[in-house]
């Protein structure tokens, strides 16, 4: 399992790596695999201002759904459309081309506040 370390982990399983003055928001590859195969993703808040700990959007997987919450509180500015028709690339590819969402954080320095790889390893038991 791939914990990258430049990566800060919410205790729901989503990473956040920050990029200028925009956050990159997906699943982490323990939350894929314990998923399974995932066939749908859906986020309908793009353009939307959300909350930190929020219901941004939910992954489907073949015999479950689950709820993305947002990390921090800002706006959707992107939603990665490689997953309409690529849903599966979240299984191969979590912190790559499996990103889900750019947000537009209220406040940058809340990012800090997140798990590092460490603590996440140890909020799952790796």
């Amino acid at each position: 399992m791939n914990f990258p370390e430049e990566l800060k982990y919410t205790k729901d399983h989503e990473w956040v790596r920050v990029e200028g003055d925009v956050v990159v928001i997906g699943i982490t590859d323990f939350a894929q695999s314990e998923l399974g195969d995932i066939v749908y993703v859906d986020v309908d808040t793009l353009d939307e201002t959300i909350e930190a700990n929020e219901v941004f959007g939910s992954v489907e997987a073949v015999k479950t759904v689950s709820d993305l919450f947002m990390p921090i509180t800002g706006e959707v500015v992107e939603f990665n459309d490689e997953l309409e028709d690529e849903p599966e690339v979240v299984n191969d590819d979590p912190y790559g081309k499996g990103w889900m969402i750019k947000v537009k954080a209220d406040n940058i320095e809340d990012v800090q506040d997140l798990l590092d790889a460490t603590a996440y390893k140890k909020l799952i038991g790796a």
